[in-house]
């Protein structure tokens, strides 16, 4: 049988001893400090913050400075507990009969918490106090908590409770009001790096500084967290540590390449930022942890852009920094907002889909594609100033001889279905008739327009039920049919104002309206049909096939258009494989 010691990992053999070796807590140290002085001990305290923070550690050292009797065994209760005499060594190993800890999550039960209470009124054994510890005390049950309350306010003069929780919301509020509450901190970035630095040198081992930095940010201000990482990154450096490898370690992707990422996103360049996403998938980062880190750096960098003192970061090296600068002078704030959110919502997908690197590809894409979207209100303006037009209306013509602002009003607007008088003469027009004059010159271009729109039910009672008698750009006059809905200028004037951002007339009369759109439509068709059947050729396919009746009727300018639609485009230079070079 080896007599060799067993491994005891750094979280366990670096754990603090006293308040000196307890880091980045110091307003509560300061305090108890000050309450020992003047022997203001409270009966109870409640220790709360994340993981890893020393909610434990603390409740240990104040259990060692109540009951320390100091080398020569005649010291009181202190700050700075020996840890040599008999009551610091017992609670330091765990084996101290009057200082007893509790897991509440392994003692919720009302019967166990009324055996506890039961032995408070004894006199503690072997210390002057009896200290009884309970840990994540928010997992006992409401009954548990009840029958405390008594006890906890009234203790007897030997007993001091302390409670640890990372959960303080789920603490009773008749639980809190009876305590001492002390709120220990996340450790600070540059307090962490320092203290993995001097116990990689007790230990022996070399570790990068900017390993450390990964570290310090993957931990998230948890000691605990921290020195277990390093603890695991000794083990995989096997002597000396470099980032690459605690990189590895963490599946995390390189900081430089994220931000490449993340500069290729805001560029628009969906290609260039899926390669880069496998590139680093193919190294070892987790889908994931990609999404992560992007929405890290943009958090980041809204920061930055909001308060420039941010970007001095001990975990962010140099050409990180001035990177980050670069894009916070660069990026709005609204291409931040909207980059995060979508990050989020990209992050709850990946957890749930069943390939994790398709949807953070789908994610990528989709960020690539909103990237380089103007803002709602330039095009708001781009519209009303005639620069943009609505999704399907005709955009404004550029300029140029016959084809101004004048030229557009002067000229007669064509009829919907012939009719004659369709157009209203306007010799002057203000401002906004003569930017829909721009756009919408003739009825056929609103009736485009509510096609784009996909607003069929309107389309169809357009079509069929309105007999157009006058067309001004912002002026409509039409004579309904007998199946005309009744509200259809109405809301066709709505829909239009909505659309275009202007006001419509829209006004029913009683007389002059020419043929709807569909009528004109079959009247077209039936012409069309007639000469058809005039023509040998078609006379003498019907006499060779008797019952045969015209499908269809295309002409030469229609098999055109749809032969240029359905075509592909032509290719300069088109490499030939059979040709001699």
């Amino acid at each position: 049988m080896s007599d060799t010691p067993a491994y005891q990992v750094l979280a366990r053999k670096y754990r603090p001893a006293t308040f000196k070796d307890l880091i980045g807590q110091d307003p509560m140290v300061r305090t108890l400090k000050n309450a020992f002085a003047a022997d203001r001990i409270a009966q109870a305290f409640i220790l709360t913050g994340i993981r890893g923070t020393g909610k434990t550690t603390t409740a240990r050292i104040v259990a060692k400075g109540l009951n320390c009797v100091g080398p020569d065994g005649t010291g009181g209760p202190t700050t700075d507990p020996c840890g040599q005499c008999g009551p610091c060594r017992a609670i330091a190993e765990g084996r101290h009969v009057d200082v007893l800890e509790y897991d509440a999550a392994s003692n919720t039960q009302v019967d166990k918490m009324r055996e506890i209470l039961e032995s408070i009124p004894y006199r503690p054994s072997e210390a002057r106090y009896k200290i009884l510890i309970f840990d994540e005390v928010h997992m006992l049950s409401a009954g548990s908590f009840n029958a405390l309350l008594k006890t906890l306010e009234e203790p007897p003069p030997h007993v001091k409770f302390i409670f640890a929780t990372t959960e303080i919301r789920k603490v009773p509020v008749t639980v809190l009001s009876r305590c001492q509450r002390f709120d220990l901190r996340r450790i600070e970035p540059e307090v962490m790096i320092a203290h993995l630095r001097r116990l990689a040198t007790a230990e022996g081992a070399q570790v990068a500084d900017d390993a450390l930095a990964l570290i310090t940010r993957a931990a998230e201000g948890s000691v605990r967290d921290a020195v277990s990482l390093l603890d695991q990154a000794i083990s995989h450096g096997a002597g000396e540590t470099t980032a690459d490898q605690v990189r590895a370690m963490l599946g995390l992707a390189d900081r430089g390449r994220v931000l490449d990422l993340f500069d290729l996103i805001m560029r628009g360049d969906a290609a260039g930022a899926l390669a880069e996403l496998s590139a680093q998938y193919a190294d070892g980062a987790e889908p994931a942890m990609v999404l992560r880190d992007l929405a890290e750096v943009t958090h980041w960098v809204s920061v930055i852009k909001i308060t420039p003192e941010a970007a001095e970061d001990a975990t962010v090296g140099p050409d990180e920094r001035l990177r980050g600068q670069a894009m916070a002078a660069g990026l709005p704030m609204r291409v931040l907002t909207r980059m995060w959110q979508m990050l989020l919502k990209a992050l709850e997908e990946v957890a749930e889909a069943p390939n994790t690197m398709m949807a953070a590809e789908m994610a990528v894409i989709r960020l690539t594609h909103v990237a380089d979207l103007p803002d709602p209100e330039k095009l708001m303006r781009d519209m009303v100033d005639g620069r943009l037009a609505p999704t399907g209306a005709p955009a404004t013509p550029a300029p140029g001889p016959g084809n101004g602002p004048q030229a557009q009003t002067a000229r007669p607007a064509p009829r919907a279905g012939g009719g004659a008088g369709a157009a209203l003469a306007a010799p002057a027009q203000h401002p906004q008739t003569q930017s829909l004059a721009v756009r919408y010159p003739d009825f056929e271009a609103v009736v485009a327009l509510i096609r784009a729109q996909r607003d069929m039910k309107l389309l169809l009672e357009v079509e069929t039920c309105l007999r157009l008698a006058r067309y001004a750009p912002g002026r409509i006059e039409f004579q309904p049919t007998v199946d005309a809905p009744p509200d259809l200028a109405a809301r066709l004037s709505q829909r239009l104002m909505g659309w275009t951002g202007q006001r419509w007339g829209v006004s029913v009369v009683g007389t002059g309206g020419a043929a709807t759109i569909d009528e004109a439509r079959n009247i077209e068709r039936t012409e069309a049909e007639a000469e058809a059947r005039h023509h040998p050729l078609v006379q003498a396919v019907l006499a060779a096939f008797p019952g045969a009746r015209i499908g269809d009727i295309r002409t030469l300018e229609t098999r055109e258009a749809e032969a240029a639609v359905v075509a592909l485009p032509e290719v300069e230079d088109e490499w030939d494989p059979f040709e001699d070079e």
